[in-house]
């Protein structure tokens, strides 16, 4: 193979892979917009549930987008079924802990209360 063969092939590869960093950057960051505008919408719909003020609807939303993130990642990670739901139910725990530093004890147990009806009408 001649050498500017060599170099045609190495530069249509490294297109190839420079088009498929971009798209996987490109995707990643059109998910996290839609996961930020989601929890924006959650955190509006608990400001108006718990009556938070501007920073704590604020806290809340990276809350929710973080820990989204988290039980997204475990959902995908394909473990066996008690595994999965051991570690959710830890990831809730640490959920809460972070939500109770950010709410006042009425708001949290209010938020605990909304939560365990939206389960049981799932």
């Amino acid at each position: 193979m001649k050498s500017q063969q060599r170099i045609a092939l190495i530069g249509v590869a490294g297109l190839l892979v420079a088009g498929f960093v971009y798209s996987q950057i490109y995707i990643h960051k059109r998910n996290r917009e839609e996961l930020e505008e989601i929890a924006r919408e959650l955190a509006y719909t608990w400001k108006h549930q718990l009556n938070l003020d501007h920073e704590q609807t604020l806290l809340m939303e990276d809350v929710i987008i973080a820990y989204t993130i988290r039980k997204n990642e475990v959902l995908n990670s394909g473990v066996n079924e008690d595994s999965l739901i051991r570690k959710l139910q830890a990831i809730q725990r640490n959920e809460h802990k972070k939500l109770k530093k950010i709410l006042t004890e009425d708001q949290f147990e209010k938020y605990i209360q909304v939560n365990k009806g939206l389960t049981r009408k799932s």
